[in-house]
């Protein structure tokens, strides 16, 4: 019989056991969050305040550099939080809270990828038709649906595994709650509950990349048949950021949730979920911009006004 166990607090590993150690990854993390926060929101305002960057590609590049802000204030204040005070317990309502909003934010972030991708598909295959198909209301319903999918997929994930009893030890090996590390602790009736919305997840997973490589497939096919090289280069200029960002958010999901266990050291181990959790935060703002030149247009108009008003 498994002995199940009513937990009111679970122990989040540490990168290392040295304190002095503890703090100086504490200061690390909080530069890079600092890096990832104030350059998601520079693009944001940027996208905001800048009437020529109105476009659908930049309305969505707006929802997901909002997206990448959410995620990476999931986890990361915590962690440095508990570096600090070298107490790395989180409460049963603390860890039902990351669950929810690291799946919500990461389920949201796949489908306005793939909705991005749609937009790019539209404005290189259909380009007659663009303004009538990615229209205002359109994109709203769009990015919307992103949303209320994503959360309702982090409900229903942290209902399944909240609504029953954890058997074993109370340890998660990461430095954050999520899904798989609370799977290997739950009692067999908890993963009955969870495998459902799982199995959905995997498919509507598998669909948006499935939909990403057909949009790319034909926007390709459409860019090589374009006669001017010049033309070609700005098509694709406008692909190969999303292309680009879409690699780095599911090669570093897929190191946290499907790779195997291992004996490494800590701070070795831990190395896939910080790059799930930094990484594409802080690089997804670098990407768009080095590549688009309309967004570094757009950031030299504002930088001036900002510092004007300073």
């Amino acid at each position: 019989m498994v002995n199940a166990t009513l937990m009111t607090r679970f122990l989040l590993l540490e990168f290392a056991e040295d304190p002095e150690m503890q703090t100086f990854c504490a200061g690390l993390f909080l530069l890079m969050y600092l890096v990832a926060l104030m350059s998601n929101l520079l693009i944001i305002t940027v996208l905001s305040l800048d009437p020529q960057l109105q476009a659908p590609m930049y309305f969505f590049l707006k929802n997901l550099a909002l997206l990448d802000v959410s995620l990476v204030s999931v986890p990361i204040p915590k962690f440095i939080l508990n570096s600090l005070t070298h107490n790395n317990s989180i409460s049963l309502p603390g860890c039902a809270f990351q669950v929810l909003l690291m799946t919500c934010f990461s389920g949201s972030e796949t489908y306005i990828l793939t909705v991005m991708s749609y937009d790019r598909y539209v404005a290189i295959c259909c380009h007659p038709c663009v303004e009538a198909i990615m229209s205002g209301q359109a994109c709203m319903l769009m990015a919307g649906a992103s949303w209320a999918v994503g959360g309702l997929f982090g409900a229903l994930y942290t209902a399944g595994i909240f609504s029953g009893p954890f058997c074993g030890s109370s340890v998660i090996p990461e430095f954050f709650c999520n899904v798989p590390s609370l799977l290997k602790i739950s009692c067999p009736e908890t993963l009955l509950a969870v495998y459902p919305s799982l199995g959905t997840a995997v498919c509507l997973g598998l669909f948006c990349c499935v939909c990403i490589v057909f949009s790319y497939v034909h926007i390709l096919s459409a860019v090589l048949r374009i006669p001017s090289r010049k033309s070609r280069s700005k098509a694709f200029s406008t692909c190969v950021p999303h292309l680009i960002v879409f690699i780095i958010f599911i090669i570093s999901a897929l190191m946290v949730y499907l790779r195997p266990p291992s004996d490494a050291p800590p701070l070795i181990d831990r190395l896939p979920s910080v790059m799930y959790t930094v990484l594409p935060p802080i690089l997804n703002p670098v990407i768009y911009t080095l590549r688009n030149g309309d967004m570094k247009q757009g950031l030299r108009r504002l930088l001036p006004a900002l510092a004007a008003h300073l």
